[in-house]
């Protein structure tokens, strides 16, 4: 009560320093160029309220695991976790539950049944069949809106030939994305043949490889490259421009699609150098995933959660109690 007192006359007279909250803040990997860009976001959007400290999992369950484990020892009132495997957080939430610790997982989607654990844990991301959907409706503008195709469809036989390049195998947005898009194409009347999958683990340079060989296998037969992500296309794009696939005959750094070659690559994402590369020309289109809205909402939640507050007074819909979904946006040059 004395320390009350005292800390009180202080405010009244110098101020008192209200010390803030340290949250940690848990990535998968830092190496990946979408989820660098995401946490730069979070941490610029807390506005000092809160202290945001950032852990690098380094792809590795484990590493983040142990990492989890010294906060939750900590006692600290809040994780914010980008899981590294999504079926792996059993574990995690029954921990937290134990100790009291509220949970925001984001951007890979734990299973319904382990966010039922528990009342104080919740999710804020986008759903990765929207993306597919969306990545669906861009090639079919590519290919004029039309199951007879345009002038894109390069050999004239009525069918798509169109090559994927997927994510992690088994990760939740890599399946759903590489199955969805196929699926909704098909659904729509188009005829599509996937001549090649390969995954090349949402990495630029692994794309690169991957692009290599799929060019190697099956030369000009593909009509369109899909890829999970930004950084996979990106990686595709180089490998093209090698390859003959993109020629800048005025060496401008841009593609004129009337009069120079090109061929479509389409990511996911929404990256920076993602959207300059649609404006040169080099890439025809993305879906862009908003981590701008999404980091909005995690740190306006991960302050109401903090400070006991009703979450029913969010500025972003809540589905379940739990659930922020946060919607897709294609984009293109068209």
């Amino acid at each position: 009560m004395k320390k009350y007192w005292l800390c009180l006359f202080a405010l009244v007279l110098l101020g008192c320093e209200v010390k803030k909250p340290e949250i940690p803040l848990f990535i998968y990997d830092m190496q990946d160029a979408y989820m660098f860009d995401f946490e730069a976001r979070i941490q610029n959007q807390t506005n000092e309220a809160i202290l945001l400290t950032t852990i690098d999992g380094q792809n590795s369950q484990i590493i983040q695991n142990e990492d989890i484990d010294r906060w939750i020892n900590k006692k600290v009132p809040l994780l914010i976790i980008n899981p590294v495997d999504r079926l792996s957080v059993y574990s995690i939430i029954e921990k937290a539950k134990k100790n009291g610790t509220k949970i925001i997982f984001f951007n890979r989607e734990p299973l319904a049944q382990d966010m039922a654990l528990y009342d104080s844990v919740f999710y804020v991301g986008a759903d990765a069949a929207e993306s597919a959907r969306l990545q669906a409706q861009i090639i079919m503008d590519l290919f004029g809106n039309d199951t007879k195709l345009n002038a894109a469809d390069k050999n004239g036989d009525g069918i798509i030939q169109a090559v994927i390049l997927k994510g992690e195998q088994g990760h939740q947005d890599a399946e759903a994305r590489t199955k969805v898009v196929v699926e909704t194409l098909i659904e729509s009347g188009y005829a599509i043949e996937v001549l090649d999958i390969s995954i090349a683990n949402f990495d630029r340079a692994t794309a690169k490889a991957a692009m290599d060989n799929l060019v190697a296998l099956h030369g000009q037969k593909i009509e369109v490259v899909i890829s999970n992500n930004d950084a996979m296309a990106l990686g595709a794009i180089e490998s093209l421009i090698e390859k003959g696939f993109f020629i800048d005959s005025d060496n401008n750094g841009e593609i004129d699609r009337l009069t120079e070659t090109w061929i479509p690559v389409i990511g996911i994402d929404g990256l920076d150098i993602a959207m300059e590369k649609i404006e040169s020309g080099f890439l025809y289109g993305t879906v862009f995933n908003d981590s701008q809205n999404m980091a909005e909402a995690i740190v306006e939640l991960a302050q109401l959660l903090i400070r006991g507050e009703d979450i029913s007074g969010l500025s972003f819909s809540i589905s379940d109690g739990k659930y922020i979904w946060i919607n897709y946006k294609k984009i293109t040059n068209q």
